[in-house]
């Protein structure tokens, strides 16, 4: 399949979704369904103009303009969308509410393929996309700062929530807060289990019987011996070590973390040819020059390629950790599910999808820039 067909495919997947499905939803209020609205009927002029910018998109030649053209789409689809809200609620009850459709919502998922699939056609190096992945966010940044899309759901939503950037710090210390120690303690051991064939055969089941434990289920067995330290010890509890709150959450994430680190250490290990290792030991290196020097910089795409895992796993299980009293993101998505509100359901879970996204793609641009340097 060519480059050509597999934009058309994509092209022809986006005008479908956007024609045949809701593309929003005015409802009576935030939690009562509402009438679905198709693209067509409700968004005017800006719907019309983005339904004839796609076909566009399908160019043949010149990839560059193809990319151009996409991103354009995608800014222009959040246009439609705030356009749409503005316009019928002009005529509706101070509690009605305009909610993004399927269609925008897999319209939206079609274009970032399609924005995708033209970038690795492309080839662009590391630089190239981080700057290009700095222009799309900042332009929707800007977009959604100038107050255009307000008027939907989500963004009001997003607004009766003075917490929000204090939970997206939240999200980030429990991730992080996991992944660190992780990083500090799986990669010594994933350098001793590729020198010891004993210690792999030992930790490696441990490491996967750990990550088969439902992640609730962790939560639970974490609860009851952190409590009791906690009632043993006044102190650990006043330092937060406790059986609800962050305690469970960062230890439970912690063990998850083990396994990928590790393992992918020492495979990274196991990949460095023995003629590399005999040429730095008869130049003179010690060992610990030799590890540091030569092993370690050659072993590190792969050990990245374990942690880029390890990223987009933690980022999405701390949502899970709400339900111990974590916070993090999590603590609207399990509000908006009590509560029947789907808007504020997808107000924790986006934010937790772009921060794994964009965690993602900056580690793949570090991977790409460390075998850059190898090459």
């Amino acid at each position: 399949m060519n480059i050509d067909k597999v934009a058309g495919l994509l092209a022809t997947a986006l005008t479908a979704s956007l024609l045949a499905l809701p593309f929003v939803s005015l409802q009576p209020n935030r939690i009562l369904p509402g009438e679905p609205l198709g693209l067509l009927n409700a968004a005017g002029p800006p719907g019309l103009w983005l339904l004839l910018l796609l076909p566009l998109c399908l160019i043949k030649q010149g990839l560059k303009l193809r990319l151009l053209l996409t991103s354009l789409a995608l800014l222009l689809l959040l246009y439609t969308a705030g356009n749409t809200a503005t316009n019928l609620l002009a005529d509706a009850s101070p509690l009605a509410r305009v909610s993004l459709g399927a269609g925008f919502w897999l319209g939206l998922f079609w274009l970032l393929l399609l924005i995708t699939d033209t970038t690795l056609q492309l080839k662009l190096k590391p630089p190239a996309r981080l700057l290009l992945i700095s222009l799309l966010s900042g332009s929707v940044t800007a977009l959604l700062v100038s107050g255009h899309c307000d008027n939907l759901s989500l963004l009001k939503e997003f607004h009766n929530r003075s917490d929000f950037w204090h939970q997206g710090l939240r999200h980030l210390q429990l991730a992080l807060g996991s992944i660190i120690p992780a990083v500090l303690a799986g990669i010594p051991l994933g350098i001793a289990c590729h020198r010891s064939p004993g210690l792999r055969a030992t930790l490696f089941p441990v490491l996967n019987i750990l990550q088969t434990i439902p992640s609730l289920a962790m939560f639970g067995l974490l609860m009851v011996p952190l409590s009791l330290l906690a009632t043993a010890h006044p102190w650990l509890g006043e330092l937060g070590i406790r059986g609800i709150g962050a305690a469970p959450a960062v230890i439970a994430l912690f063990l998850y973390s083990l396994l990928p680190i590790v393992s992918n250490t020492a495979l990274g290990f196991d990949r460095i040819d023995a003629d590399i290792r005999e040429a730095a030991t008869a130049m003179g290196m010690s060992r610990r020059q030799r590890l540091w020097q030569v092993e370690f910089p050659l072993a590190l795409p792969v050990i990245l390629s374990g942690l880029r895992v390890v990223v987009t796993l933690n980022i999405g299980l701390v949502a899970v950790a709400a339900l111990v009293g974590g916070g993090g993101y999590g603590t609207y998505i399990f509000q908006g599910l009590g509560q029947t509100a789907t808007d504020l359901v997808i107000l924790g879970a986006l934010p937790t999808l772009l921060l794994a996204f964009l965690f993602a793609m900056l580690i793949d641009i570090l991977i790409a820039l460390q075998q850059g340097r190898h090459a």
